[in-house]
């Protein structure tokens, strides 16, 4: 007999060798009938799954996250099987579950249609109406090649190739069988036939690899519920609307060029408006709380590199070297090395640290054109980078400092939920330096997040090579999550770089350092907030805040008159006096690029002094004094309101 705990404390004998379903089965009819899955030790595992030694268990129902992921993994295997049915000749690649949906690799002569998603759903619902039993088949590797040869699915071998000795699974529900580890539901009626859909096709590269073939992608949802379905698929069509690739070409923000390159930015004068206020804002915080500005080139030499542990750690996200006087330079990819020798250009005393200095460095990352998109994955990018050169007693303290520092930036942009990590040491061969000191550094930040209190997940393996890092993505409007901040540190750099200070005993020490930014990269922040805020941009950052739009000719010096009113009041203002354009086209038009404020006059309102305001939201405010409009869109500008 084996002992199992359940999640309220209690455990539960059981006979060795009996499966999860049993168990639940033990436990109550209602919990077997539901449970979907188990974790098993915190690993999740099929409910067919046999228990042979003393564990910690929790079944997992398809309401649960982990639930789900079983439901949709499922799901893709009636997708494939719905596709081998109405296409014998397709071979399978890969189908997992993926964030809110799944998808499967296909090889396929040729590229599936829309009308074809649609014969491929309504084959799936078959064989969810005819509510095949999925059996778990545990085999030899020599017994699965023979159904996978058997059932000529060349990609599946390969898989099969990798597996090291042992058994293999496979799934099976009626005439179709993959090589799958699961889990999978018990048997295909357990799907809701209402509560899928298939979204998309795309070309995928066998393996990821691009000298492999390409494979036909097919992207599906599935949830619980109908009523699930119905609000994930709104929240698609929103994210659709809110694509900043379509955005910040409909408001003429920016432009990426084949002929200029791939992955390389060209902001339009509203873009880079918009980029100059979060830029003066980040220079007046950063000033405001001790940090000094410092600026550094955009080339290195190898050498410098190489004792960063860049050539050794990261060649592969770096350009190829250029050739200057013999020597091989290397655009950067970080901007760390150069503050680290401003640092060591002269003798440093404890008494001056810690040393916090910020830099907007443009570096340079090499990225397959595959994963290039939009702003959100570029080859050059601003960091909002800095470094702070603290010593040993102060780290903990800075690192806090950092954190509150992060959080209140990124709230001043109108983000209020965060996701944070705590990335702790890589694989080994990916990190540098030793365990021990990895140790006390990730303690260090693992302290800092405790002390502010906010819930985090540990991201095991995800830190930098050369230390551990919290990292806080921000949630948008869509309660997406976006990556920005990382506060990272390290105990590297120091020592590669023989960074010394006087210390009070008068001998010389290790400083630590901690790099961070705040906003992440520029081009990735202005990616999500165009599609946080859909384009409509709080007053502060409006590229054009305000647009003066005259009634007739005879009114156009008033309107001149206002509009240098408000820039002489620092707002960033237009007026637009096209007489072959009706006034009702002019503030749809205005409402189309999002301008906050739409200032109407007229004869009645040049001889008043006053302005008829309306907004971007379609409200009109009305006749209201030039005065009272300018000290509003002030006011709105100083409290970084929406509106």
């Amino acid at each position: 007999m084996i002992h199992v705990s359940l999640p309220d404390g209690s455990k539960k004998e059981i006979a060795r060798g009996a499966s999860i379903l049993e168990l639940a089965q033990a436990i109550g009819p209602r919990l077997a009938r539901d449970a979907v899955a188990a974790l098993v030790n915190g690993e999740l595992r099929d409910v067919r799954d046999r228990l042979n030694e003393d564990a910690t268990l929790t079944l997992v129902t398809q309401r649960t996250e982990q639930g789900l992921e079983v439901l949709r993994h499922t799901t893709t295997h009636v997708m494939a099987q719905a596709v081998k049915r109405l296409f014998p000749d397709a071979k399978l690649g890969i189908g997992p579950a993926i964030e809110d949906g799944f998808y499967y690799d296909f090889d396929v002569a040729k590229a599936f249609t829309s009308e074809d998603l649609e014969r491929i759903e309504r084959e799936m619902r078959k064989i969810i109406e005819a509510d095949l039993a999925i059996e778990r088949l545990e085999l030899t590797g020599d017994a699965a090649r023979e159904i996978l040869e058997r059932a000529d699915e060349p990609l599946k071998m390969e898989l099969l190739d990798e597996i090291e000795e042992g058994t293999v699974t496979l799934y099976r529900q009626g005439d179709f069988a993959d090589l799958c580890r699961g889990p999978h539901l018990q048997a295909t009626g357990r799907i809701n036939a209402e509560a899928f859909k298939l979204l998309s096709v795309a070309g995928a590269y066998w393996r990821g690899d691009e000298s492999r073939p390409m494979l036909q992608r097919i992207y599906g949802t599935a949830w619980e519920k109908k009523d699930d379905l119905d609000q994930h698929l709104w929240r698609l069509e929103e994210a659709a609307r809110r694509d900043h690739r379509k955005l910040g070409k409909d408001l003429d923000l920016y432009s990426i060029h084949e002929e200029g390159g791939a992955g390389l930015v060209c902001w339009h004068p509203k873009g880079a408006r918009i980029r100059h206020e979060i830029e003066q804002f980040w220079y007046h915080e950063h000033e405001r709380r001790g940090y000094e500005i410092v600026s550094t080139p955009h080339i290195g030499k190898g050498d410098l590199w190489a004792v960063s542990g860049h050539l050794d750690f990261y060649r592969e996200n770096m350009y190829s070297p250029m050739d200057i006087d013999g020597v091989d330079y290397y655009v950067k990819p970080m901007n760390c090395p150069y503050q680290i020798l401003i640092y060591k250009t002269r003798i440093r005393s404890y008494r001056e640290l810690p040393l916090r200095w910020g830099e907007l460095g443009t570096v340079y990352r090499y990225e397959r054109s595959g994963v290039l998109h939009g702003l959100l994955r570029v080859r050059g990018f601003t960091i909002d980078d800095a470094h702070i050169i603290c010593r040993p007693d102060q780290v903990e303290e800075e690192i806090r400092k950092v954190y509150d520092f992060c959080l209140a930036m990124l709230e001043a942009f109108g983000f209020r939920s965060f996701d944070i990590y705590l990335s702790t040491r890589p694989q080994e061969g990916k990190a540098v330096g030793e365990p021990a000191r990895w140790e006390q550094a990730t303690d260090s930040l693992r302290r800092a997040l405790d002390a502010r209190g906010l819930p985090y997940q540990v991201d095991e393996g995800g830190g930098a090579f050369y230390g551990p890092k919290i990292d806080i993505k921000v949630k948008d409007a869509l309660n997406r999550s976006w990556q920005c901040s990382t506060i990272q540190f390290d105990f590297n750099l120091p020592e590669r770089f023989d960074m010394t200070y006087i210390a009070e005993d008068g001998q010389a020490s290790r400083p630590y350092v901690v790099h961070r930014a705040l906003l992440g990269s520029l081009e990735r922040f202005m990616g999500a907030l165009i599609e946080h805020y859909a384009g409509a941009f709080p007053v502060w950052l409006a590229p054009v805040q305000a647009v003066v739009l005259p009634v007739t000719d005879a009114v156009n010096d008033y309107a001149a008159t206002v509009r240098e009113a408000l820039r002489d009041a620092g707002i960033r203002v237009e007026t637009w006096s096209e007489r072959s354009r009706t006034l009702s086209y002019q503030v749809r038009q205005a409402q189309l690029e999002k301008i906050p404020y739409m200032l109407v006059v007229g004869e009645r309102e040049a001889e008043a002094g006053t302005v008829s305001l309306r907004l971007r939201t379609e409200e009109n405010l009305g006749p209201k004094p030039l005065a009272e409009v300018i000290d509003l869109i002030k006011a709105k500008v100083a409290e970084k309101a929406l509106l």
